[in-house]
């Protein structure tokens, strides 16, 4: 199969990681020449990306280069932190990208858009879109999106994988803490109460001992998932967003968050923890796989700053657990500020998931 990845770090970002990358690739894919290439660069390239692209496009002798800066990149071989880094996915014989117009709505879409960027309507456009925000865990930086070989001015794009059938999945890896409760009380961004109990009171009794015990709670853990469709099984099949936890208000006994719920959702609490996330992930996989009906050839994965490395004690559990499902398989990907996804018959901007899409070449 003619798709095939390369990473490349150094130093310094030079035009030249990115060439190394590319030809990697091809080396890989015994192609002398791409149709496409998908092409991740660290963030030290974000300010001026134009000359890797350029390097990029001349070694694999095409002009459709496609991807984004991001603060971390990997493929199935390795993931880079911290470093001046470029990862490439070559295109060949009959696989391609190309721009996505006039989408049907079964159509699977590549997505990539910089944080400054995000637009809900773009997200909720016809196709089911998978891909992630090309930003950090604070959303601020100098973040590109290109296509066709150059910045895009938009800061967003979005691609078709010609030639090949794909499906998606999205790990949202929480464990939760209270089942599924209508919201009875807000006020603004304050969560006052979910269905006859204060917001604050229903999450501290149901915290966990070890929890309960630290010298301070960390909030940045806890999570309050909104669910679509019939609450009952939404935990089970996936079908929440999460929502983060600002601060607790032990005055009223109210809880802040990062978005305005509505009364009358259904919400419950959950806590981010790498245990869950890891079965969470497994289960992903699974539902994933039997969703294609096949075994796949190629990958791309997306995940949350706030879900890699530094998540799992220095181990990307999540890139390992597809790595080891499908030894030698070409995955590429990276670690951003906000993952998009298709879920429950509609685009969703997630935070603190993986996205994993599976491909196999059409025949």
């Amino acid at each position: 199969m003619s798709v095939a990845t390369g990473l490349s770090i150094g130093a310094l970002a030079t035009p030249e990681l990115a060439a190394s990358a590319v030809a990697q690739a091809m080396q890989r894919a015994g192609i002398s020449h791409a149709n496409s290439v998908l092409l991740f660069l660290s963030s030290d390239f974000a300010h001026d990306p134009q000359p890797a692209l350029l390097a990029a496009s001349r070694q694999s002798q095409c002009m459709q280069v496609v991807g984004c800066s991001a603060a971390g990149i990997f493929t199935e071989h390795d993931w880079v932190l911290d470093s001046p880094a470029a990862v490439a996915m070559v295109f060949g014989g009959k696989l391609s990208l190309g721009a996505a117009h006039d989408c049907a709505t079964d159509d699977l879409i590549l997505a990539l858009t910089a944080p400054n960027a995000i637009d809900t309507n773009w997200i909720a456009a016809p196709g089911e879109r998978f891909g992630v925000v090309s930003g950090d865990a604070t959303g601020h930086g100098p973040y590109k999106v290109w296509s066709s070989g150059k910045v895009n001015p938009s800061g967003r794009c979005e691609m078709l994988i010609h030639g090949a059938h794909g499906v998606m999945g999205a790990s949202q890896g929480i464990r939760a803490l209270t089942a599924p409760t209508v919201i009875s009380g807000v006020n603004g961004f304050d969560l006052l109460s979910i269905g006859r109990q204060s917001a604050l009171n229903l999450l501290a009794r149901e915290l966990p001992l070890e929890v309960r015990e630290l010298d301070r709670i960390p909030l940045h853990l806890i999570m309050a998932a909104v669910t679509f469709g019939e609450p009952s099984t939404a935990f089970f099949e996936g079908r929440y967003r999460l929502v983060q936890v600002i601060s607790t208000n032990p005055d009223d006994r109210s809880v802040t968050l990062s978005a305005r719920l509505e009364a009358g959702e259904h919400m419950f609490w959950a806590l981010r923890q790498p245990l869950a996330a890891e079965r969470n992930m497994r289960v992903t996989l699974d539902r994933t796989e039997q969703l294609l009906a096949a075994t796949p050839q190629f990958g791309m994965l997306f995940s949350s700053m706030g879900r890699g490395p530094s998540f799992y004690n220095g181990i990307d559990r999540d890139l390992d657990l597809v790595t080891q499902r499908y030894p030698g398989m070409p995955l590429i990907g990276c670690y951003g500020n906000g993952e998009i996804a298709w879920l429950n018959s509609a685009n969703q901007l997630l935070q603190y998931a993986s996205v994993l899409g599976l491909f196999t070449e059409n025949v």
